[in-house]
């Protein structure tokens, strides 16, 4: 009798833990948990990471993002010039547009013959040069006609020279010993910085960001060297643009701290560098391997990343993608697309910007119709916002390595979405040498054989043509992929 007891005991314990697991609640479909258990099929529990006390806008989830230099994007470097490329953007596959700061510009120690867009000298006010009030508020409309959002260039840490802030609160910049005005850093001479420690300042500051929201409904900000502001102030604009309307927040700065009550998104500062070294050959796929991990220690599950190949600061002072990166560009993009995070294009990039755009003057990029690279990313773009797999933080699915073997010259991963009707997987394969590689998927049973190319959608072969009979179902023997020099596979199903 005693017996009995305990079988029946144990019985109900196991189909009381089994019960509890299968209904754990999942955030946006997604179930993260541990490699063995993706790679087994099952569907695993929530993470149980504390809940942010801020909201990401859900139009975010899937979301791309594109940046905008008004001043070299067209010969007229105007807000109405820009807006006749709006149609192509949105064609393209582009859903937030940011635009680099849109605010007059000091001319007390100015840099070059137009001065950074960095040197505000009212935080009110709209570049002559691109245009006037209603010039901005029509293209906002357009770009929200065209179901996109727009995000603003914000430079708290500090102002131009001329600022009237500089005359009218003195006590809100930062002093030397001998009481004068400093840069924040000696290079940036043309910049005076500010003090946050003034409430005044902070107050002024939030009620300029949500002027820009409430006169114009613009959808949010990025936010210039993000980390040299006290995060303080972030979490206080934060609540107080999210009572005008739910915004989108951008720090440039790579901080878990962002995370909790002000920003959405963090630069990739680190990926982006690791990937400039694996174009030189002095990293490599453990590199990745070691980065990613340290990221999701680090961050909260619903941060996002935004990774890129360029930007305006990397094109203007370190080099375009080509000079960079090299051959390898193109792999390194699909790379910085199918990782977790956002991925960005700067102005340019999609018609094989050659050239350094010169940051303190007149520059124009040259546009090329129907450049490669323009459909490259269209088929990029689309890749992202079709499969769940590859959404934005929680919301899509957990990179797991694929099991191949040791060889650190090849970024092998899956990344897997539950959905209510079905799982959505993106397997990726990429060659990150200029050497050619072939590889075998030890675990490709786990996932299935019937994969489609991304970029062609055809099924794809693992066999090379060889397949033999086995429950009369074709099975791919060997599961191996060949990849080029900087070759790179993305498959869908």
């Amino acid at each position: 009798m005693t017996k009995i007891r305990t079988i029946t005991f144990l019985c109900l314990i196991l189909f009381c833990t089994t019960d509890l697991l299968a209904q754990t609640p999942v955030k946006g479909g997604q179930k993260s948990t541990s490699a063995k258990q993706v790679n087994a099929g099952l569907k695993p529990p929530q993470s149980q990471a504390p809940k942010p006390i801020k909201v990401v806008p859900d139009w975010a989830k899937s979301a791309n993002i594109y940046e905008v230099n008004v001043r070299q994007y067209t010969p007229e470097g105007t807000f109405k010039a820009f807006a006749k490329h709006l149609p192509r953007l949105k064609e393209m596959g582009v859903d937030i547009i940011w635009l680099m700061p849109i605010y007059p510009i000091s001319e007390t120690k100015r840099k070059g013959s137009l001065g950074s867009y960095y040197a505000v000298s009212d935080y009110k006010g709209i570049n002559p040069e691109y245009g006037n009030e209603m010039d901005f508020k029509k293209l906002v409309d357009e770009i929200h006609r065209l179901d996109m959002k727009i995000i603003l260039d914000w430079v708290a840490n500090h102002t131009g020279w001329d600022n009237p802030m500089m005359q009218e609160h003195p006590e809100w910049y930062t002093k030397n010993k001998k009481g004068e005005f400093q840069a924040p850093v000696a290079d940036w001479s043309d910049v005076a910085d500010l003090n946050f420690k003034d409430e005044g300042l902070q107050q002024y500051m939030i009620d300029a960001l949500k002027y820009w929201v409430t006169e114009f409904d613009i959808d949010g900000y990025r936010c210039d060297v993000a980390d040299m502001v006290p995060v303080t102030f972030w979490n206080k604009a934060r609540k107080n643009l999210d009572a005008v309307k739910p915004v989108f927040m951008l720090a440039e700065a790579e901080n878990p701290e962002h995370h909790k009550e002000a920003f959405d998104m963090s630069y990739a500062w680190e990926f982006h560098h690791l990937m400039n070294s694996i174009a030189k050959g002095e990293r490599n796929a453990k590199d990745l391997d070691d980065y990613f991990k340290k990221n999701e220690e680090r961050f909260p599950d619903n941060a996002y990343f935004m990774n890129f190949t360029s930007n305006h600061d990397e094109n203007s002072w370190n080099g375009t993608t080509k000079e960079r990166m090299g051959d390898a560009h193109k792999a390194l993009a699909v790379l910085a697309s199918t990782v977790p995070g956002m991925p960005l294009i700067y102005s340019g990039q999609e018609t094989g910007l050659d050239k350094r755009l010169r940051f303190f003057d007149k520059d124009t990029i040259e546009w090329q119709q129907n450049h490669e690279m323009m459909e490259f990313y269209t088929k990029l773009l689309a890749l992202k916002k079709e499969n769940p797999a590859l959404w934005n933080g929680a919301e899509g699915g957990q990179m797991v390595k694929l099991k191949i073997a040791e060889n650190d010259k090849v970024s092998a991963f899956v990344r897997t979405k539950y959905l209510a009707d079905r799982t959505n997987y993106v397997m990726v394969l990429i060659n990150l040498s200029n050497e050619p590689q072939e590889i075998i998927i030890q675990n490709l049973k786990q996932y299935g054989f019937d994969f489609k190319d991304a970029f062609t959608m055809e099924e794809f072969d693992f066999s090379g043509g060889k397949k033999e009979k086995k429950k009369k179902k074709n099975i791919p023997l060997p599961q191996s992929v060949k990849l080029d020099a900087w070759g790179y596979k993305v498959l869908v199903k």
